[in-house]
This record gives structure tokens, C-alpha cells and sequence, in this order.
């Protein structure tokens, strides 16, 4: 037996249909469907449900409409069209059902309507028919509770989430859902996450792989400075009971700072910052002599006074500006300063501003310039801002050339002599002598010293030294205090090996959690003084720290020290420098 199209659980008989014999009554067809008991209409006498059979056999009220009633097989009268059925209308009293079930009044026990009989089945479209009868008569159909109340269909439960479609597919299939277990649902979710996984982990690698490399970085692992042994040097130095003073070794570092640091006279230590005035604008090389500047009638007027050192020229002299300078310089001449000061700028005044703005653009914030030669009293300074004016006009090869002069023959004007006659001493240099009443001694003083080859440059500067009862007496005083200075210094200078060739002073950290040490390509040896402490610093070369390279080869300097004292050697590489592997470039982050 098959199941009927509508789905209702009906099946077809499959005994072949049998002609009754002659003389044979015509047997009457026995339903091969049995009704729902929700499809039976009340008996009349409300003793529940009509059942259909055959006579004299009541059928039993089915319970379940998926345990189908199998009718016994009785031969079937030939097919007839079934008749015309009207959808949604209630069909008229007698008219047969499709299924055999009367819409207002039981049916005889036994009888079939034609289109049963014929096709031997209940069809789909006699179904919906009879249902769509059924629901246009709800008031001889449907069971009325009390009230009027009637009964409604119970909505199926709520599919738990994540199980619809499976709920779905066993509605169409009739097949349960499979019993939901840890295991299935771990395997559901396998199956769902491991091709996502698989693609971004796929992503993961390629990004890594084509990822650059972070920059490599040179770093420092000896120690960072160095200490020299020994007594510390500025607090053995013999430094003025008065005044004020400052020395250093240029380069290297500050030696020491005595006394307050606040404006006093300066006197003729003026001239410095004509001098490096003439010589920032009217720049002359080391072997040139600059052009020529006549003497005014002022300067030779000038060169006649008794009250301060003047050079004596004449009017209508020319003279060179590397004359001039040593006129200027050696014999601190004032009526020069002023000259110069004329020729550069039209008039004193113009070039005293020259001169304020230059010490501000150098940091002497505790100087004021009133004039060209510091002849003013209200020109003053201090020892730390003139240090800061040696430090930077040393520099220039003519100044220093012309300042370490003891004396000089110029034509026209004879032998002149230098007042500093501290440079009568080893090493002494200059610089600048400078005295008054208002201002003492006073002397800007340079020094030398070679330690291991290397000549260091050694500054100072010493003001408003008083002694005796003669301005002359202040100044001899000032140079030797300042003498003293220069000695103290000169004798400990020294120097020490703070790093040998070959030790490990750093490493180069690739950032990915590889490091390859370097080391020192020579012995750095450093100039100080005892108890002084210099930074030691390491940096890579202008091109780069490398990601590979083989070993020796250099990749930065270590250095000590500052300025023209900076000593450096340079660094390389103790072993092979490797870029990082595959396996730490997709561990990176």
C-alpha cells in the first residue's frame, strides 16, 4: 500500500479489483480510510464522535494519524467523474464528503461517495476540498465547548538555538533531528571555525613574512663614563683668594668657577671683543694682511694722552688690518679700538651696538658694552661671559697668531711690547691684559699643553685682582695668580686608556630578540685631569646599523671627551650579524 497524496497516512489497497459473478448481489464498497476522530461530527445523542464502518461493524476512533486503518479489499464499482465541488461553501445535506464525512448529519454506515469509489483513494484535492467545507460550516463542524468556547490548535515548541534548520529538515523529511551531544556539537563547531582558521593563519604568515624589519639599534653595554684617579684637580688648584676667576680646557671640561659672578670693569679685556668684531666682518686668512685704513686726525690726536695706552701714530698712515690688530692688541692701544671702531661702523656709538648684540648671541648675558676700548668704567662683565668670548675668538688663526706675540716691529711706528709678560712662560699664549682703577688687574689668559701627541688648549680668565698701591701693581698681580692658575693645570693634565682594543663595549639589538656584540677597534686613550668624570658614548656610522654583516666590520665610534678634545676609535663587529630568522619574523609583533 502507498500513502495517499494529502498526507493524511491513507493507503491504497493493492488486491486487484474482482466483477462480481452472475447472480451475485453487488457487494457494498467498505471505506478504505477511517476518519480522524477530530474529523467525526457529535452523535446526535452527544455520546461522542460518529464512528464509520461497514453495517453491523463499528470502526474504532483512531488515536494517531500515523497508524492508518488498513480496510479490507472489496471489489470497486467502475469510475465516475466525481461531481463539482463548491470551495469554501457548506455543501448540502446528503452530499457526500471526499473523505465519506457528511458536513451537518451522520452518514449511513457503509456508504461511499462516487469519487471514492472511483479512484479507490481519497485524493489531495478532495482533501483540501473537504477541509476548506469543513472550515466554511465552523458552526456544524467544530466541537463547541462551554460558552461557546472551541478548541485551538497547540502551537509546536520552539526550535532551541542553532537547531531550526535541523527542525526544518525533519519537518520536510519526517525524520527526527538527531539527538544534540557535546560531541556533535564540538564537531559542528570544527567543521564551521577550522576553514576561517586555516585562512587567517594563512594571512598571519604572509604579513610576517613580507613585514620589513625593524631598524637594528647600536648600544652601549661597558661603562658609560670614566673617572680619572687621583686627588681632583680643581680642588687642588691654587685659585685667588679675591675676585673672581674661571679656567678650562677647552674640549675636555670646566676646570672651576671662584668667586661671584657679578658685572665688575673690565678694562682693556674690551678689546677682545673688538678685535673679534673686525675680524667676524672683515675676515682676513691666516698669511693675508687685509686691506688698508688710514689713520683720522682723531686716533693721532688721541695717541698723545697720558691718561690711558694709546698707539702713536700719525695722521694720513695707512696700515694694514693685521697691523692694526697688533696695534690694537699688543699695546693696547685705545685710540685704535676707537679707530677701528670708526672704520667699521661710521661712528663709535654704532659699533658699541655691534658689540651688544654680539654678547647676547653668545650667551654673555652679565656683559655691557659702553665703548671700543674699555677705557668706560661702565663697562662690565664677568669672569664666565669673557670665558665664553676666549673660547669662541680663540678659534680664529689671526687673533691667535697675533696674541702670542711678545712684541712687534711696525713700520712706522717702531718696536712695540706686549704688557702681557706672562708670555715669557712655557706654553703661555695670551690672551688680553686689562687694568684701571675701577677694574684692578685683570687678564684673559690662554695656555698649552701636549699630552700623548695632542696639544689641548687651556682658557682662563681672572678679574679684579687688587695689590700694592699702583693700578701696574694690580696687573702684576693678576698675572701672577693667573700664572699659577696655568701651571696648576698644565701639570695635571694627563691621560688614561678607559677602553682596549678588542673588549666588548656594545651590542646591536636587531629588536626581535637578537643581539651581536662589537668592540673596540683600538685602545681609546682620554686626556683629563685627576677626579674628572666624562661621559663615554657610542654611536653608529652616518650609514646605518646593517642587518647582516660578517664580523670586523665597523659600525659606529666610541668617543670621549667634547670639541676639539674628542677622542674616538671605532667599533666592529665581533661576530656575524644575522637578520633575524624565519621562525623569530613570525613570532614578531
Amino acid at each position: 500500500m502507498a500513502p495517499a497524496a494529502d498526507g493524511t497516512g491513507a493507503y491504497e489497497s493493492a488486491a486487484p479489483e474482482r466483477a462480481p459473478e452472475p447472480g451475485e448481489p453487488p457487494a457494498t464498497a467498505e471505506p478504505f480510510m477511517k476518519p480522524l476522530v477530530s474529523d467525526l461530527p457529535d452523535r446526535p445523542d452527544g455520546d461522542g464522535p460518529v464512528v464509520f464502518g461497514t453495517p453491523g461493524r463499528p470502526v474504532a476512533a483512531r488515536t494517531s494519524p500515523f497508524a492508518p486503518m488498513r480496510p479490507a479489499p472489496v471489489p470497486l464499482p467502475p469510475a465516475a467523474k466525481p461531481p463539482a465541488r463548491q470551495t469554501g461553501a457548506q455543501s448540502p445535506p446528503g452530499s457526500g464528503e471526499a473523505r465519506g464525512v457528511t458536513t451537518g448529519k451522520p452518514a449511513a454506515a457503509g456508504t461511499v461517495t462516487a469519487a471514492t469509489a472511483a479512484a479507490g483513494t481519497v485524493t489531495a484535492e478532495g482533501a483540501a476540498a473537504g477541509g476548506a467545507a469543513r472550515s466554511a460550516a465552523p458552526a456544524e463542524t467544530e466541537r463547541v465547548g462551554p460558552e461557546g468556547t472551541r478548541g485551538m490548535p497547540v502551537p509546536p515548541a520552539p526550535a532551541a538555538p542553532g537547531q531550526a534548520p535541523l527542525k526544518l529538515l525533519a519537518e520536510l523529511t519526517n525524520t527526527p533531528p538527531p539527538r544534540q551531544t557535546a560531541w556533535r556539537t564540538t564537531l559542528r563547531r570544527f567543521k564551521i571555525w577550522t576553514p576561517l582558521v586555516v585562512v587567517l593563519a594563512l594571512v598571519y604568515v604572509i604579513v610576517q613574512a613580507v613585514r620589513p624589519l625593524p631598524a637594528p639599534a647600536l648600544e652601549l653595554t661597558a661603562a658609560s663614563s670614566y673617572t680619572f684617579a687621583g686627588t681632583p684637580l680643581p680642588q687642588s688648584m691654587p685659585w685667588p683668594s679675591q675676585g673672581q676667576s674661571v679656567a678650562e680646557v677647552e674640549g675636555i671640561g670646566l676646570l672651576g668657577v671662584h668667586g661671584a659672578q657679578t658685572p665688575v670693569p673690565i678694562a682693556s679685556v674690551t678689546k677682545v671683543m673688538t678685535a673679534y668684531l673686525i675680524l667676524r666682518d672683515h675676515p682676513i686668512a691666516a698669511q693675508q694682511n687685509g686691506p688698508l685704513i688710514t689713520v683720522d686726525q682723531q686716533a693721532a690726536d688721541e695717541s698723545s694722552s697720558a691718561d690711558e695706552s694709546t698707539a702713536a701714530v700719525k695722521a694720513g698712515q695707512r696700515f694694514t688690518e693685521r697691523q692694526m690688530l697688533q696695534l690694537l692688541l699688543i699695546p693696547s692701544g685705545n685710540n685704535i679700538a676707537r679707530l677701528l671702531a670708526r672704520w667699521d661702523s661710521g661712528t663709535q656709538q654704532a659699533f658699541v651696538t655691534k658689540m651688544t648684540s654680539a654678547a647676547a648671541g653668545l650667551g654673555m648675558t652679565h656683559t655691557t658694552y659702553t665703548g671700543a676700548s674699555g677705557f668706560e668704567e661702565t663697562t662690565v662683565s664677568t669672569a664666565e661671559d669673557q670665558l665664553k668670548l676666549a673660547r669662541q675668538v680663540m678659534r680664529n688663526e689671526v687673533f691667535r697668531s697675533v696674541v702670542a706675540l711678545p712684541n712687534v716691529d711696525i713700520p712706522g711706528v717702531g718696536t712695540i711690547y706686549n704688557n702681557n709678560n706672562d708670555l715669557v712662560h712655557y706654553g703661555v699664549v695670551g690672551v688680553k691684559t686689562g687694568s684701571s682703577t675701577p677694574a684692578g688687574g685683570a687678564l684673559m689668559w690662554a695656555a698649552n699643553k701636549t699630552v700623548d701627541g695632542k696639544q689641548q688648549l687651556v682658557l682662563g680668565v681672572t678679574l679684579q685682582q687688587r695689590g700694592g698701591a699702583t693700578v701696574y701693581d694690580s696687573l702684576q698681580l693678576a698675572l701672577k695668580n693667573s700664572q699659577k692658575l696655568i701651571e696648576s693645570v698644565q701639570g695635571g693634565l694627563t691621560s688614561a686608556t678607559i677602553v682596549k682594543k678588542g673588549e666588548v663595549v656594545g651590542e646591536i639589538d636587531d629588536a626581535m630578540g637578537g643581539t651581536t656584540p662589537v668592540v673596540a677597534g683600538a685602545n681609546l686613550t682620554a686626556i683629563g685631569w685627576p677626579g674628572m668624570k666624562v661621559g663615554v658614548t657610542l654611536d653608529a656610522n652616518s650609514s646605518g646599523v646593517p642587518h647582516s654583516a660578517r664580523a670586523g666590520t665597523a659600525v659606529g665610534r666610541l668617543s670621549f671627551g667634547t670639541g676639539a678634545a674628542r677622542t674616538s676609535v671605532p667599533v666592529l663587529l665581533g661576530s656575524d650579524l644575522k637578520e633575524p630568522s624565519f621562525a623569530k619574523k613570525l613570532t614578531h609583533f
